[in-house]
């Protein structure tokens, strides 16, 4: 640790120290304290002025981000060097919304053409003139980074949607795949298989039911021949068996996580088109300009990603609530959980090196007013220090004005009574408040604004691990479990008393 770094550390573990001294309604009262603590930006604007932090607090804060150099390493970032050290490669994700300058002519190139075979695919789709077929549904057969993000974007842009259906398959309980194929014309029906790899256990065996499904009710011969293939590994999907012309390729260096902006994204541009998905893109695109360009103390991602270091680091906050207000965004928080998961979700530095502090808080959440009746409770009256982000939008043109009012009144509402709490001499409705909240107001939900906030929190995870000193773009913790799966049910391997149990019980072995 450098010793400007030290000492930014040790002037916020002082100021932590004195910090249950801090009341954020008195904070309020200060003048100007709205205005200097609050950022638009992008279609967005973020209030994070109900928080545990004075002047003092945010002035340490920026030291520290300054000691580390974040937006120096984002830069590193953008122009596509070897970032991922564990892995040795870059990490792409912003490049394929907007290439750096600096990027290597033949990755322009590759991001440039992928993006124009994207749009020819997507448009031949819902034109109804792909391989000479009308296509009434899409099924996107992928898990984890391959679901979640164009999961997420189509389930939030559905006012765009006017393509074909998608749906999705991810989990490999064959209940919700089978049911889905039962409602479903084997005629007018695409599946789309996502992996990166194209190796995927899950994702393989959802492709291989469905290819069968689509051979057993359409008599087609080949089924692979009506699918399309979206992968790192073109070599692994044309052994599969898809044509080489229905491959569609991304970057190995886009981490799942961060593979929505990529052809991973060809259902999200089936559903609302490719111009709409081209404005998703340029959303996030605005949102890395800002990250990359904006001075630290108006720097939305960056300010967020230190609050989020000073409740983990220095206040032993342990987790973080997500609630958007508004419905169609309920699949953001499985995606936010995958993003700061399994991006920080890190005990080790880039170095090799066991982590000295705290690293990647849980990450959930429930969309409002439905949280509201369910674990508000917690986050009013209970013992955990929980920071809370609330997500609204400004205008709803799917809703009306009563429901809309009510939504956002509630919204308000609650972050307003985190602060203040309600003072009882029957404890059991005392509220205590001084309970921090950053609000989070969209314009409008659009592919532009839902880009924006994507990007914002991919860029909040970055700053908390750059600060970390981790690789937020590696996740070897998952591959284990992936072992002893194969060697479950091959039956090699040797297990311990309470696995074996297990497995002669679940009729394993």
């Amino acid at each position: 640790m450098s010793n400007s770094k030290a000492d930014a550390c040790n002037r916020l573990k002082e100021l932590a120290a004195r910090s249950p001294g801090l009341c954020i309604k008195d904070l309020m009262v200060e003048p100007g304290r709205v205005e200097q603590y609050s950022i638009s930006a992008a279609g967005l604007h973020v209030d994070f002025s109900k928080h545990l932090v004075d002047d003092d607090v945010r002035s340490a804060l920026l030291g520290l981000a300054e000691s580390v150099g974040i937006l120096d390493l984002a830069k590193q970032v953008f122009a596509g060097e070897p970032v991922n050290r564990t892995e040795h490669r870059a990490a792409l994700h912003m490049a394929m919304r907007e290439p750096s300058p600096d990027l290597d002519p033949e990755t322009t190139n590759q991001i440039v053409a992928a993006r124009e075979r994207l749009k020819s695919v997507s448009d031949s789709i819902r034109k109804g003139s792909w391989s000479g077929s009308v296509i009434t549904d899409v099924i996107n057969i992928g898990i984890g980074g391959s679901d979640l993000g164009p999961h997420m974007a189509c389930s939030a842009l559905r006012e765009f949607s006017d393509g074909p259906r998608c749906h999705f398959i991810s989990n490999v309980d064959g209940a919700e795949l089978l049911n889905l194929l039962d409602g479903l014309n084997p005629e007018t029906t695409l599946p789309i298989v996502s992996s990166k790899t194209f190796t995927t256990s899950e994702t393989m065996v959802n492709a291989r039911t469905t290819l069968a499904w689509l051979k057993n009710s359409s008599k087609l011969a080949r089924p692979e021949e009506r699918c399309i293939a979206v992968t790192a590994y073109p070599d692994n999907a044309r052994t599969f068996g898809i044509p080489t012309d229905q491959i569609l390729t991304f970057p190995e260096s886009i981490g799942g996580r961060y593979s929505l902006w990529s052809s991973i994204g060809l259902p999200v541009c089936i559903a609302i088109g490719y111009d709409a998905f081209s404005e998703l893109l340029s959303g996030a695109a605005a949102m890395d300009d800002h990250f990359l360009s904006t001075p630290p103390d108006r720097n939305i991602p960056l300010t967020l990603g230190l609050l989020a270091v000073w409740y983990n680091n220095f206040l032993g906050a342990q987790s973080h609530a997500v609630i958007p207000y508004c419905q169609r965004l309920r699949l953001l928080i499985d995606h936010l959980q995958q993003l700061e998961m399994e991006s920080n979700g890190k005990s080790v530095t880039l170095s090799g090196n066991q982590v000295e502090t705290e690293t990647g808080p849980v990450t959930w959440g429930q969309t409002g007013t439905n949280g509201q009746h369910a674990f508000f409770q917690l986050l009013h009256q209970g013992t955990r220090l929980i920071p809370v982000d609330f997500i609204g939008v400004i205008r709803d043109r799917l809703s009306n004005s009563s429901h809309h009012r009510l939504l956002l009144a509630n919204m308000i509402a609650q972050s307003e009574a985190l602060m203040l709490g309600a003072s009882d001499e029957n404890l059991h409705r005392h509220l205590p408040g001084n309970r921090p909240s950053t609000t989070i107001l969209l314009d409008e939900l659009t592919p532009a604004t839902l880009g924006a906030l994507i990007a914002l929190y991919e860029h909040r995870v970055f700053t908390q691990a750059a600060i970390w000193d981790t690789n937020p773009y590696d996740q070897f913790g998952v591959e284990l479990g992936k072992t002893l799966t194969g060697s479950i049910l091959d039956g090699t391997g040797e297990h311990d008393a309470s696995t074996l149990n297990l497995l002669i019980r679940a009729g394993l072995k």
